[in-house]
Order: C-alpha cells, then sequence, then structure tokens
C-alpha cells in the first residue's frame, strides 16, 4: 500500500519524534556549551550521561541516533534487558544507582563504568567477579554531601579510608568522585554543594590519587556543577522528557 512517503522518509509521528529527542539533544548541549564557556573551560571538558532509567529501549535506540553514546542506568534488571535489545549498537553503559551486594556480578560483567560506590564490601565483590578479559571497571565513589542518613554516599571523614581500599582492588580503577546534593533552586547553593565535592577529589589528589573525574550535575543544576568543575553530567529528563515512575 502507497503510503505517499518517499524513499527515505519517515512517518510524520515517527518524524516528530525524532525532531523532539534532536531538539532536547541539542538545547542540553547548548546549556553544556554555555556553562563551559561562562567557566573559562574547554569545549569538551565534560560528558553528557543520558540517564535512561524507567525509559524503554526504543527511546534510548532514538537518542542514540541522534549521537549520543553513554547512557546510565540506576535498576540492573531493566538495564539489561535494555542492553541486550541494543546490542547491535556501540553504547557505553553506566551503572549509577544503589549497588545491592546480590547484583555486583551483573554490574561488573554488564557495565563500562559504576558511579555509586560506598562501601568496601560492594567494591571488593565487584573487583572480584570483574571478568578478567574486560578492562578495569571505571568507578567513582558516591559522596553524601547532603547530610541526610537514608542517602547514599560516604560522608567526607570516611572518604580516604575508602579511596585506600579501592586503590588495593585490581579490577576497578578508582576516577574520582559522584555526588547528588539536596535540591536546590538557588545557584549559590546548588555551587556551594557541587564545591564541596571539589574540594573532597582536590584532597585525594593532594594524597597521590591521578584522579580526574566528577560525576555532578543533573538536568535542574548543570550549570553550577560545570561551574564548580563537574566532568560527567548525568542528564534524563531534559533530554527524554518527563519520566515515568519506577514501577
Amino acid at each position: 500500500m502507497d503510503n505517499g512517503l518517499k524513499t527515505g522518509e519517515l512517518e510524520p509521528d515517527v518524524a516528530a519524534a525524532h525532531e523532539a529527542f534532536v531538539r532536547r539533544l541539542h538545547g542540553v548541549q547548548a546549556r553544556i556549551a554555555q556553562a563551559l564557556a561562562d567557566a573559562g573551560r574547554e569545549a569538551t571538558a565534560v560528558q553528557l550521561l543520558a540517564v535512561s532509567k524507567t525509559f524503554n529501549a526504543a527511546a534510548v535506540r532514538e537518542l542514540a541516533g541522534c549521537g549520543q553514546r553513554a547512557f546510565g542506568e540506576n535498576y540492573v534488571q531493566e538495564a539489561l534487558d535494555k542492553q541486550q535489545a541494543l546490542c547491535d549498537l556501540p553504547l557505553e553503559w553506566h551503572f549509577i544507582g544503589p549497588i545491592q551486594s546480590n547484583k555486583t556480578r551483573a554490574i561488573a560483567e554488564n557495565f563500562s563504568w559504576v558511579h555509586s560506590i560506598d562501601r568496601q564490601k560492594v567494591a571488593e565483590r565487584l573487583s572480584a567477579q570483574r571478568p578478567a578479559h574486560l578492562p578495569p571497571l571505571q568507578v567513582c565513589i558516591e559522596l553524601n554531601v547532603s547530610g541526610e542518613a537514608t542517602k547514599g554516599g560516604v560522608a567526607i571523614a570516611e572518604l580516604p579510608a575508602l579511596a585506600d581500599a579501592l586503590s588495593m582492588l585490581p579490577g576497578l580503577q578508582l576516577r574520582g568522585l559522584m555526588a547528588i546534593p539536596a535540591p536546590a533552586t538557588d545557584p549559590a547553593i546548588q555551587r556551594a554543594a557541587f564545591r564541596q565535592v571539589r574540594t573532597a577529589l582536590e584532597s585525594l589528589i593532594a594524597r597521590g590519587y591521578a584522579l580526574d573525574t566528577l560525576s555532578m550535575g543533573m538536568s535542574a543544576d548543570l550549570e553550577a556543577a560545570i561551574l564548580e568543575g563537574a566532568t560527567i553530567v548525568r542528564v534524563g529528563t531534559a533530554l527524554f522528557g518527563e519520566r515515568n515512575t519506577h514501577e
């Protein structure tokens, strides 16, 4: 049946969806570029990590078709299902959610990065379970800068001991720190929280660690994070639209 489309043309609804992804991606990229310019940093200093939790594989494929390659996931089984559906694409997968001990093998075997290490036991399991044919798992320690006991991450006072422990694990390469500050709308408050993370990273570097990663900043506060030195920003809704609540 003739649908009236020329070869290579998309259905109108498909084309509109694609255009929406392109528009959102370009919008986030423009925000990153402006923040880097404001900070006097190199234009390539920040990696955009698309947080695809709760969005389906088709949405990830659409964004990948716009040029995005790095994706962050919070839930192991959801991530594995997407990875299988998208195995034909050269994507880089980052695990950014809370880590359960019974999920460490799946994480160690199927991700390139883990941003949310906050316990030595979990780090030891990830290292031991990282397949020998893969490069070391690139990891960040999650830092708790909100002071909320219900939030993940280590306290700043506990950071040196955990970093020392991770440095002894052959299956991991410690790259830096990750943080999720308490939500704030005041840019000055946002920057103050991110500054704590940067200062903590600098203290580890002063102790001899070769670190290069600050994973901080999301859709609502990426500018403040970049001004304070973020090298990875984790963006979900600004790229995919509003997400559904995870069941």
